[in-house]
């Protein structure tokens, strides 16, 4: 998380709240214009208080957001889209709720569909604040701008309970949640608290309290609400997942199936590689899992952590026969194309609209650190002492936990596989060597990571690695045949 914003992001920030405070103004005034059906010159005319009262109520959430993200959250404001992102959503969710309050019922507008999608772009604590905020917006408009609600005040306050309180439901309840099936089992627990708020204040403010009534306005309005709410999840979140390179649960899952076209062409072109990266994979989720850091995304970092290798799969010693072609290479030829794979690796994620996350780990798994075969291959073909950078990775080094155990995986799962013998004791000494002489190196200097925690990962790599590859009985040379049976 960025803890100070440079001038020009400072500058960048201001302006896109500024702008997406005037997209978000725009979206308002064609839905309205919209709803009045060729009277909005006269709207105006007779509700010109009450429009400046929507416009400074905008204008006001608005600055209290871009606060809010100054002092809690500057990561969101170093990024320009993070900004838009949150005003088209707002936006395109109050087209929605307009247009289903005008065609269907207002009490059955998907007010729990922003937080839904809060809390799968943003952090929990964003998504609550962010919840709130729209909610206030959404009780503005529709006690000062929708004219169809002027006259149902109580409705009004029905939406604006309702959207608040599922939403904090939603934020706490899709937060942990992992398939698309969840998804919908949680949209039925949301229907709970709407339920209540729309028993407590739409019951006692009607004249005419039928079972019809209850049926209607009360209860299938109700249930209209959450369904609208999932489906709109369903719809749009894939659509934001693209536009703005998230990594959800959901998205997660895709990128690491075997359908995926990056993971396709490892498999297809380097397939020791793709090996390799299923074990990394497999050790990074469960490190990630062992000190609290996201195991489906460690576990994603380490499916794409090696892509690069795709451009010359042939030069690297999983994906190579009974010839090395390096022996046919000078040192530093040899280096070159070795260590390029990192920077290879996140242009084709890059390349692919893949998350900027994704293409971080691939160009720093390896750090700084140097590529000692080939070193100690120049320096026996050397008269005098070489430089040790012009054989190293260029950088930069790990500056996340997730980074930092991609690194450590990666290099534990290569290093155990030319062991001769693999006992947990020869594992556990090797990747604590190589953890011992990353940090020797500063490889861990620009992540928050803690001897604690890296002596859980040690420990949770040798346990993984030793089930992976542990010893197995000896089969007796004895050929069976049906003649015998």
């Amino acid at each position: 998380m960025k803890s100070k914003l440079t001038k020009k992001e400072i500058f960048k920030s201001v302006l896109s709240f500024f702008f997406g405070m005037v997209i978000f103004g725009a979206v308002l005034f064609a839905t309205l214009t919209f709803t009045q059906k060729g009277n909005i010159f006269a709207y105006i005319g007779q509700n010109v208080s009450n429009i400046v009262t929507v416009a400074v109520t905008i204008a006001a959430m608005s600055a209290i957001t871009f606060t809010y993200f100054w002092f809690e959250n500057k990561s969101v404001l170093s990024k320009c889209s993070r900004i838009f992102e949150i005003f088209i959503l707002f936006s395109i969710s109050a087209v929605i709720s307009a247009a289903v309050g005008i065609y269907v019922h207002p009490v059955a507008r998907p007010g729990s569909f922003v937080a839904m999608m809060l809390i799968m772009l943003f952090r929990r604590r964003d998504a609550i604040f962010l919840n709130t905020i729209y909610a206030i917006m959404m009780l503005v408009i529709d006690r000062y701008a929708n004219s169809a609600l002027l006259d149902m005040v109580y409705v009004s306050y029905a939406g604006f309970l309702s959207t608040f309180c599922s939403g904090i439901v939603a934020i706490f309840l899709f937060k942990n949640i992992k398939t698309r099936i969840g998804s919908v089992l949680a949209a039925f627990t949301l229907l709970l608290p709407v339920l209540i708020i729309n028993a407590a204040i739409l019951l006692p403010n009607t004249t005419e309290l039928t079972y019809f009534y209850i049926l209607t306005d009360y209860l299938l309005y109700s249930v209209l609400d959450c369904l609208f709410s999932v489906l709109l999840f369903f719809l749009l979140l894939p659509i934001f997942e693209v536009i703005f390179k998230h990594l959800t649960p959901f998205r997660l899952r895709e990128l690491t199936s075997e359908n995926a076209k990056i993971i396709k062409l490892l498999k297809t072109n380097a397939l020791g590689t793709y090996n390799h990266s299923v074990v990394v994979a497999q050790l990074a989720e469960s490190c990630a899992a062992a000190i609290g850091e996201d195991p489906e995304l460690a576990r994603a970092a380490g499916y794409y952590h090696d892509v690069g290798k795709i451009k010359n799969p042939e030069m690297f010693s999983e994906n190579q026969g009974d010839i090395n072609i390096h022996q046919q290479l000078t040192p530093e030829l040899s280096v070159d194309i070795i260590r390029s794979h990192t920077r290879d690796g996140a242009k084709l994620i890059k390349k692919n609209h893949l998350p900027d996350f994704l293409a971080d780990v691939a160009v720093e798994h390896h750090g700084t650190l140097p590529i000692k075969y080939f070193y100690a291959k120049a320096l026996k073909m050397s008269d005098g002492e070489l430089r040790m950078g012009s054989y190293s990775y260029n950088g930069p080094t790990p500056t996340t936990k997730i980074a930092a155990i991609i690194m450590i995986a990666d290099a534990s799962e290569a290093a155990t596989r030319s062991l001769s013998d693999r006992s947990p004791e020869n594992v556990e000494a090797l990747v604590k060597s190589l953890i011992e002489e990353r940090m020797n190196l500063d490889q861990f200097a620009d992540c928050d990571i803690t001897m604690r925690e890296l002596s859980i990962i040690a420990m949770t790599v040798v346990t993984q690695l030793t089930g992976v590859y542990h010893s197995r009985v000896q089969y007796p040379k004895l050929t069976v045949s049906n003649k015998k049976r």
